[in-house]
């Protein structure tokens, strides 16, 4: 699998991530090991979690299998912190919360450190030196390797990037999360120029549109899929409206003219757009992810990328 280079920083990682969000609720532990262990044989190294994901429970699947699946050495592991659903407020991104938070993720992950810890959220009440000053903490105690920021506005991070390129002497966000699909090209508007001025790059979540370009949804509701799952529905609902099904025909039609499935060109589209280092895929089952590593020598011609460039330039959320 290609890597590629975070940023201006000296981190590489594989251009698909694995996602986890569901392990530990809708993907087993055994499953997950599964996964894992297929992913990284397939050169994959970056391996996306949070701490509030699956109440902690993905982090500590992660943390076991890390010591029982894979290598330590051979997984880019890159958790989030901020979000605070038993607190006070929801989010929290204090010097107090984020370094008791990263102490808890890595007890969970049953590691020393994290390879890249990311700020979650914004938290407009406490000021971005605080929350800055907290990650250069955690790198300084080498209990992070690098950090980034996720799902923020482009001007939020472009306040925290400018913070830390102030003086050469500090900590660059290498990374910035957000949600980039065929579905929701919102970060062209800003977050993707953003992170380019900020020698960051953007790591891309729900690069198949929620599931929604995979074209599962194109004839109905499967039973096994996550808009069946009460759960899961609200999640994907959205995706599932008229202007969407527009684009999923526009997906089906290049995958046709290709002669690959409509995931293959859902996430190639996203995962090679200009500044984008990874693309997260969360697949639930062992076989879904074997269809996004089959993707990885999928390269979308020109003018089939520039079709679907002006098939949804006004697909933003």
């Amino acid at each position: 699998m290609e890597q590629r280079q975070v940023g201006r920083s000296g981190l590489w990682v594989s251009r698909t991530a694995l996602g986890t969000m569901t392990w530990g609720k809708d993907t087993s532990e055994e499953e997950a090991g599964q996964q894992l262990t297929a992913f990284v044989d397939a050169g994959g190294t970056l391996v996306d979690t949070a701490d509030i994901y699956t109440g902690g429970q993905s982090e500590r699947i992660l943390g076991r299998l890390l010591r029982a699946a894979v290598r330590r050495d051979d997984v880019v592991v890159a958790t989030k912190t901020g979000h605070t659903p038993e607190g006070y407020r929801p989010v929290d991104a204090s010097r107090r919360h984020l370094l008791a938070s990263l102490d808890a993720s890595l007890r969970r992950l049953q590691t020393d450190y994290v390879d890249l810890w990311q700020l979650h959220v914004f938290d407009p009440a406490t000021p971005p030196e605080e929350s800055l000053a907290a990650m250069e903490a955690a790198v300084a105690a080498g209990k992070a390797r690098y950090v980034g920021a996720g799902n923020l506005e482009a001007w939020q991070f472009a306040t925290l990037a400018t913070w830390q390129r102030a003086q050469p002497d500090r900590v660059p966000l290498v990374s910035v999360g957000t949600e980039y699909s065929l579905l929701n090209r919102g970060a062209d508007r800003g977050l993707r120029p953003a992170a380019a001025a900020a020698g960051a790059h953007v790591i891309a979540w729900a690069p198949l549109g929620r599931g929604v370009l995979s074209a599962k949804y194109r004839n109905g509701t499967p039973p096994d899929s996550r808009a069946a799952f009460p759960h899961m529905a609200p999640y994907v609902e959205p995706y599932l409206d008229d202007r969407s099904r527009r684009v999923v025909e526009s997906v089906c039609t290049a995958a046709e003219g290709l002669g690959v499935p409509p995931l293959a060109v859902a996430l190639s589209w996203a995962r090679d757009q200009e500044g984008v280092a990874a693309a997260v895929t969360g697949p639930r089952t062992l076989a879904q992810l074997e269809e996004v590593l089959g993707v990885e020598g999928v390269e979308l011609p020109p003018e089939i990328r520039d079709a679907l460039d002006d098939a949804t330039a006004r697909q933003e959320r």
